[in-house]
């Protein structure tokens, strides 16, 4: 008995040892990972502050949906504690050229831009601009050979897949409203803008799949600028078109025009169906009211947003380029009360 009391003794003095140890080294673990150096860092300031940055918001100034990329930079600027110079190129490649060699020449430390010129014309000065140290992204229309070659450079792509957003939008306008062989669709896009044209290739090409006649017009420079200058344009192509079943706009200034410019074409509610791009107030209302029936949203807010967040990230810590799809879905009647409330305060 007496063995056995002191083997249960020497037993329970060595696992009291054994809990002491181990809770020695958890203390001391936990005092070494407290607080690393890193998180420290990063605690201790914005992880913007000190940043320069270049955005063009990409339309004119009041555009809706450049207000709206505007809003989402300016929110991340906010939050990261950069510094943001906002520019406007009313949607002309030239512009977005132009605004480009300026921020170059003021040597900032990023540069938001608006892929619509297209790769070949863009790459000299995305070259020059990482020879300097500035990183680039891009943000609405893809630049996929810039991103291929500078994306360990930071150059990263936040909006949407063209080609893929504007044949979903067509499948869907041709479902949801039952339209097929013998009915007529009308899209005013931009076919002929490199990467961005992908998108009303899309639109025609799933609109004539499902058996549409799609008569197509090209958006004009001036109308691209400046959108309430479409109004006798469409107005005149559905007085000569009185059987055309559904306007398409590839365009969200034209999107957010639609309500205006088919009252002006004497059009009620619902007589035609109206389908487009990318919400606002305007377009809220166009859907409220009738009138625009169908909205495929790029969300251009966190575009804006995720465009200075990819800046910020390889600018300080050396993130390489992410790749966000912004997509969002549609936009209709049936959620309009949910979404439109946030139309009116430029965040969707």
């Amino acid at each position: 008995m007496k063995k056995k009391l002191l083997l249960v003794g020497v037993c329970g003095v060595a696992v009291m040892f054994l809990a002491l140890t181990c809770f020695a080294e958890g203390e001391k673990a936990k005092e070494e990972y407290a607080e690393p150096s890193a998180v420290k860092a990063v605690g201790e300031e914005q992880s913007g502050t000190g940043i320069k940055i270049w955005v063009d918001t990409g339309g004119p100034v009041g555009c809706s949906y450049g207000t709206v990329i505007y809003n989402g930079a300016k929110t991340a600027a906010n939050d990261l504690g950069c510094e943001v110079e906002f520019v406007y190129s009313d949607w002309s490649s030239e512009k977005m050229i132009s605004n480009f060699k300026t921020a170059l020449a003021s040597n900032p430390d990023g540069i938001a831009i608006m892929g619509h010129p297209g790769d070949e014309t863009y790459a000299p000065f995305i070259e020059e601009a990482v020879k300097k140290g500035i990183v680039v992204t891009c943000m609405d229309t893809e630049l996929p050979k810039m991103m291929n070659k500078y994306q360990s450079y930071g150059f990263g792509y936040a909006g949407t897949e063209n080609y893929a957003q504007g044949r979903m939008l067509g499948e869907e306008a041709a479902r949801r409203f039952n339209l097929g062989k013998g009915d007529k669709a009308f899209v005013w896009g931009l076919k002929g803008k490199a990467v961005r044209g992908l998108r009303t290739v899309g639109i025609i090409e799933a609109l004539q799949d499902a058996g549409l006649k799609v008569d197509y017009l090209d958006i004009s420079p001036e109308v691209d600028a400046d959108t309430a200058l479409g109004t006798p344009i469409l107005t005149g192509y559905l007085a000569s078109n009185p059987d055309c079943d559904l306007v398409v706009m590839d365009h969200g200034g034209l999107t957010a025009q639609l309500e205006n410019f088919l009252k002006a074409a004497g059009v009620k509610p619902d007589e035609i169906y109206g389908a487009g791009f990318s919400l606002s107030p305007a377009t809220a209302s166009g859907v409220r009211n009738g009138y625009v029936d169908l909205v495929s949203e790029g969300q251009p807010f966190m575009q804006g947003y995720f465009a200075v967040i990819q800046l910020v990230m390889a600018k300080k810590y050396g993130f390489t380029g992410f790749y966000i799809d912004t997509g969002g879905g549609f936009v209709h009647k049936g959620n309009i009360a949910i979404v439109g409330p946030l139309a009116e305060k430029g965040i969707r």
